[in-house]
């Protein structure tokens, strides 16, 4: 090396890997009302107003006589939202929650979920007669970079642990991303 040229310099000790980042994989958006017919429907008209995109049906798994429910009768409806849409959507949820979220909704691979009591909690969102009073259960997932292994068709791996991300990281991720406090 001549003189003139400068050494190279070691990469900052503060400076955060990219690819260690929590990001969130995806949020399933979830309004179960235990029964086909207009209840559905209507359960389906909500999260269709709220999420912004088509839901899907959810169908039971097994009979049930004491609730009156065959098996693979639609019994409920979904949203499974990724990327962007799925950030804005936990703002607004957030939001309606005032911020505040239960440290022991958080499992031990840092996914968590929660639940909203009525639609009309949400901001600019007003009660409708016809649809009446509809709740909403809401998981999310998140990972980091890398994740995608456990979903390969060819050579599937189970994820690291090193992708995953704990109770404690999940804690500063929704801290810092989406300013919610946790009720102790």
């Amino acid at each position: 090396m001549s003189a003139s040229s400068p050494a190279p310099t070691a990469p900052s000790t503060t400076a955060e890997n990219v690819n260690r980042a929590v990001r969130i994989i995806k949020v399933v958006v979830n309004a179960g009302v235990g029964q086909s017919g207009e209840p559905r429907q209507k359960a389906e008209r909500v999260l269709q107003m709220i999420t912004h995109q088509k839901p899907i049906a959810t169908r039971s798994h097994s009979t049930n006589r004491d609730f009156g429910i065959r098996a693979g009768q639609e019994i409920g409806a979904k949203v499974t939202l990724r990327g962007p849409s799925a950030v804005d959507f936990l703002n607004r949820a957030f939001e309606a929650r005032d911020r505040q979220l239960d440290p022991d909704s958080i499992d031990r691979n840092g996914n968590f979920s929660f639940g909203i009591g009525d639609y009309t909690d949400f901001t600019g969102m007003k009660y409708d007669p016809e649809i009446g009073i509809h709740g909403m259960d809401i998981a999310v997932e998140l990972g980091r970079s890398g994740y995608g292994v456990r979903e390969r068709q060819v050579s599937a791996r189970p994820i690291p642990k090193r992708l995953r991300s704990t109770k404690a990281d999940t804690r500063a991720y929704l801290a810092a991303t989406f300013q919610v406090t946790f009720v102790e």
